[in-house]
């Protein structure tokens, strides 16, 4: 299985609206695939934030998902695969 970590800054007077999408993102992923992601700020650089998704089943079913999704927010997002060893 794959685990999806995505990142990207959020200037500080966006992040209200961004809450309140990024909660429904997460709210429709769970919904669609079973997996519970997490929203977490970096300790150090507090304008940057990251989703993380683990344990990702169907990859191609997940990232159409995930693009479907995220587009509107209009954010730089870099996206990370990583699996087990």
């Amino acid at each position: 299985m794959t685990s999806y970590y995505v990142y990207y800054r959020v200037e500080p007077d966006k992040l209200p609206a961004l809450r309140e999408r990024i909660e429904q993102i997460l709210s429709t992923v769970e919904g669609a695939t079973g997996v519970r992601g997490r929203w977490m700020r970096r300790r150090d650089e507090p304008s940057t934030y990251m989703e993380v998704y683990e344990d990702v089943a169907d990859e191609r079913a997940f990232e159409a998902l995930l693009e479907r999704e995220s587009a509107p927010l209009g954010l730089d997002r870099h996206v990370e695969r990583f699996q087990c060893a």
